[in-house]
């Protein structure tokens, strides 16, 4: 059950999408959004920056500006989240006290991005996430830090605002304990949804019975599930999830693959890819 969702509120342009996705998801779980804003703390910053010489001048100049720059993306973060709440009327509050409408709250801490959005993602039942990439959204290193460091599933809306959860869902299916556990994070969509699909990508030697029996389990559900087995596409077998994902009109749930101690993607480098554009939703579970 998806009781407790948590947005990073960065003050970038692209919050109105990651916003939009959040209450797409919220209104079919009936959830409660928590919007974080990650405020930088100017003096350790300024301590980094200049740790190899430079005047107490240079590092109070240096404080002054990153202080301004944090107060105008603080600024815009809490007009963002306002305006969002008051169009969608969304309830503001700070702790549950049973069932109610939809509701919202803010929250504001000052220090390091991603060990801010662990402690918080590790007690919501989903994180959502925006695209990764240029500009001065959330970065590629605190997604990367709440999918293996947080233990909670990643939700990635497509870059377009999306109004409703897709009715299908495309599970990308390797016979590995992270694909396990995004299955399991993506079970309140599961019961929800209107159709199943096992995508595999056919490897050389590899056994098609483990699709089947996750096709199998998933029947007891009640509803269509069928699997599709894909060649690699020349680009990857990342290119051939998301092309049939997005042909399906489903969204991809997949596990997230990476080493916590070299940071380093595998899996063909399919989880950096939907993280960076896939033009579906994408559910990512470490």
């Amino acid at each position: 059950m998806i009781k407790m969702i948590l947005v990073p509120a960065t003050g970038d342009e692209r919050d109105a999408a990651v916003f939009a996705a959040a209450l797409a998801v919220a209104r079919a779980f009936d959830a409660h959004i928590e919007f974080l804003h990650i405020r930088v703390d100017a003096v350790a910053l300024a301590a980094t920056m200049t740790a190899e010489g430079g005047s107490g001048m240079m590092v109070s100049g240096l404080i002054d500006r990153i202080e301004s720059d944090s107060d105008q993306r603080e600024a815009a973060a809490k007009a963002g989240f306002d305006g969002f709440r008051g169009r969608e009327g969304l309830a503001l509050a700070d702790s549950s006290s049973g069932p109610k409408a939809l509701s919202a709250s803010w929250r504001r801490e000052i220090g390091v991005e991603p060990d801010w959005l662990v402690t918080y993602g590790r007690v919501a039942d989903l994180i959502v996430f925006g695209r990764s990439g240029e500009g001065n959204g959330a970065s590629s290193g605190s997604l990367e830090a709440a999918l293996i460091d947080s233990g909670r599933p990643i939700f990635l809306p497509p870059a377009a605002p999306l109004a409703a959860l897709p009715d299908k869902v495309a599970i990308a299916w390797k016979e590995t304990r992270e694909a396990a556990r995004a299955v399991t994070a993506a079970l309140p969509f599961l019961a929800r949804a209107k159709e199943i699909l096992v995508l595999v990508v056919e490897e050389e030697g590899a056994a098609a019975e483990p699709a089947d029996r996750l096709a199998a389990a998933l029947a007891w559900r009640g509803c269509p599930v069928s699997v599709r087995r894909l060649a690699p596409a020349a680009e990857g077998a990342g290119e051939a999830l998301l092309g049939e994902a997005k042909k399906a009109g489903a969204m991809l749930v997949m596990g997230g693959y990476g080493h916590s101690r070299l940071r380093e993607w595998v899996f063909g480098g399919v989880t950096r890819r939907v993280s960076q554009s896939a033009e579906i939703p994408v559910l990512i579970a470490h």
